[in-house]
């Protein structure tokens, strides 16, 4: 019988967590423990470390790893595993990680070790597409920036779109990467009347209303709005920089809420300070949180949010429970 060591955290509560893994004790001895942290703010603040560095850079408590080192199978959310963790816990053959993203597990060392690594695709998709759609809305027709305005005060029309703001009818919105996140955009964007301009290298062929496949510079040089939404991998650093970023239309708009790795951060403050772009919405930085003194926090032509797009209660909760079925799939069939 395989021992399950499932760690919760203060996104993943340990009670939502057992009752959503309880239909594997019949297949394993299962056994749910907790990462601590004070705050949502202190979890998210560790994840950032391990996604800027890796899971070595953030230490998990004596008590915590020896439990996991005990582990046949790991189902995790953010906790990281290191090399030293993965070299200590002997008997460990797979680990569930509960997102799409791998960063807090030290991959090299678990291919080493024969042990098999299995994510969560799709599982805050809607969460990322909703906010995106609404990040786009927000930029093009000043909502935060008039919202800011009068909250300080000021009844404000003068924004930098003034006389310029777009409706979206028509309108050909560039999608850089077009897995999930950008399909659930494409059907969100559809009944405002827009045409979809997609680049995906993994792709041949789209089936979508509204969208061609197309190079990535045809779409930067004909999109209205452009949106990433590649993944982050050592191929796809800077994917959009300076020449990127000179290559799309005067007065287009580019939106990244996937990964602050896929864009030259300061091109683009380059970009919006001429005036090239019309503006930005970003929800992923560099840097984060971002510091007072940072260059964007002074720009006029902005929307900018402390990394939220995922960050829903459908997103989390439901994650356990979408990754059972292939739990139950390996601790069955040795498949997913």
């Amino acid at each position: 019988m395989e021992k399950i060591i499932a760690v919760s955290d203060e996104l993943i509560p340990q009670n939502a967590m057992a009752e959503s893994l309880f239909p594997l004790k019949k297949l394993s001895d299962v056994e749910v423990t907790h990462w601590e942290h004070e705050t949502v703010a202190d979890l998210q603040a560790d994840n950032i470390r391990v996604e800027q560095g890796g899971p070595a850079q953030v230490r998990l408590s004596p008590e915590l790893q020896k439990k996991m080192a005990e582990a046949t199978v790991l189902v995790v959310h953010f906790t990281p595993i290191d090399r030293e963790l993965l070299i200590r816990a002997s008997k460990l053959k797979a680990i569930f990680v509960l997102r799409a993203g791998l960063e807090n597990v030290d991959l090299v060392t678990a291919a080493e070790k024969g042990i098999e690594v299995f994510n969560l695709t799709g599982r805050n998709a809607r969460a990322v597409a909703e906010f995106t759609v609404g990040l786009m809305l927000a930029e093009t027709k000043n909502i935060a920036r008039s919202h800011q305005s009068l909250k300080a005060g000021d009844w404000r029309k003068d924004f930098v779109s003034e006389g310029q703001v777009i409706e979206f009818n028509h309108r050909q919105i560039g999608l850089v990467g077009f897995g999930k996140i950008g399909q659930l955009i494409t059907e969100l964007l559809t009944p405002f009347g827009c045409q979809f301009l997609i680049y995906d290298p993994y792709l041949t062929t789209i089936k979508a209303p509204n969208a061609k496949l197309v190079s990535l510079d045809e779409l930067l040089s004909q999109s209205d709005i452009v949106s990433i939404h590649a993944r982050a991998t050592p191929e796809t650093y800077h994917l959009i920089g300076q020449s990127e970023f000179e290559m799309m239309k005067q007065g287009a708009y580019f939106i990244n809420s996937a990964r602050a790795h896929l864009v030259d951060e300061q091109a683009l403050i380059q970009v919006l300070k001429s005036g090239h772009l019309m503006g930005a919405a970003l929800d992923v930085f560099e840097q984060e949180p971002l510091p007072e003194s940072h260059p964007l926090l002074a720009l006029d032509n902005v929307t900018l949010t402390a990394h939220l797009a995922g960050t829903t209660l459908d997103a989390f909760g439901g994650s356990p429970r979408l990754m059972l079925p292939k739990i139950q799939g390996w601790l069955s069939k040795g498949e997913v």
